[in-house]
């Protein structure tokens, strides 16, 4: 997340599962931070595992705005996913299949949680989508991603002997989840003028991102067979110009996937627009994403599974 005023590095605050020196990916972040005397940067720890921690989060988050500890936000970049290619579904603490509730679930609590606490000039919520989330077959999996009929199924998917093809799955639902949330999340911010009675969200725009196919990505280490682990090795890192130039126009380092996050984050790309982008280019989703009783059914279901109600977030009237 980060607060106003600036668009800079100034205010940040960083979640993480551990804000431990212990954990190395906390002790690179704290690495880069340091590089900059003059930020003012936390970072938090929150297990998205755990709905009643990101709800406490949120709580404290919110009460630090309020009482003038922390600014006001100016971005939120939903970037955290998981998943496990080698095992049946987990389930977290809550009972959902881990993968949806750290890609999905927690995300719309966090979001709608803390929409009020949005600069009174608005901001930019930004949710990493993926290339998984469309509708069609990949090397990575023979099984599409899907809404099912009882969407409360996507909680609790069944064990299968295909563990790469099903975990996949679970991953490229999660994307198209998170990817179809976006369309009504952009409605009923929109709409703010005429009956939520809360105007200055209507200036708080959500984007979807697809950051192309991350080489370096750590995923491909974690979770995942041998197979995937020897490609990325050996293939996909050390060959990843050529990859780039003859089979995924899209394909980067992480790094280069990072500085389009920032840059939509902090609207210096696109701003004020809505909608679905492949890298920094304005694209069409899968067309699943575009029908608005789907749109509507994922609305109102994560709000039930997030924990989302009239009482917790201002979006109140895009409840009923």
């Amino acid at each position: 997340m980060q607060c106003a005023p600036t668009y800079s590095m100034e205010v940040t605050d960083t979640l993480g599962r551990s804000a431990s020196d212990t954990d190395p990916n906390t002790r690179n972040l704290r690495d880069i931070i340091s590089r900059y005397q003059a930020s003012k940067a936390s970072i938090q720890e929150v297990d998205l595992a755990n709905l009643s921690a990101v709800h406490e989060f949120a709580s404290k988050i919110s009460a630090g705005i309020a009482n003038g500890q922390y600014p006001p936000l100016k971005s939120i970049i939903c970037n955290a996913f998981y998943w496990n290619l080698v095992s049946d579904s987990e389930l977290t603490v809550d009972g959902y299949d881990k993968t949806l509730q750290i890609g999905h679930i927690a995300h719309v609590a966090l979001i709608l949680r803390l929409i009020g606490r949005f600069a009174s000039d608005g901001g930019r919520i930004v949710l990493v989508s993926s290339i998984a989330h469309y509708r069609v077959k990949t090397y990575m999996s023979p099984y599409l991603p899907e809404i099912p009929d009882n969407i409360d199924q996507l909680l609790r998917p069944a064990p299968d002997k295909d563990k790469q093809g099903r975990g996949f799955q679970r991953y490229a639902s999660s994307k198209l989840v998170h990817t179809i949330w976006m369309y009504p999340l952009n409605r009923y911010l929109q709409q703010a003028d005429d009956g939520l009675k809360n105007p200055r969200l209507k200036d708080i725009t959500a984007v979807a991102i697809n950051p192309g196919g991350l080489g370096d990505s750590r995923s491909f280490i974690t979770n995942t067979p041998g197979s995937i682990q020897f490609m990325q090795k050996y293939v996909l890192k050390p060959l990843m110009p050529l990859v780039k130039c003859l089979v995924d126009p899209t394909f980067r380092s992480s790094a280069e996937a990072g500085v389009d996050l920032v840059e939509l984050a902090t609207d210096r790309a696109h701003p004020g627009e809505r909608g679905y982008f492949t890298l920094l280019q304005k694209d069409t989703s899968d067309p699943l994403t575009l029908d608005e009783t789907v749109q509507q059914n994922v609305w109102l279901k994560s709000a039930e599974w997030a924990g989302i109600t009239k009482e917790n977030t201002e979006l109140k009237d895009a409840l009923e």
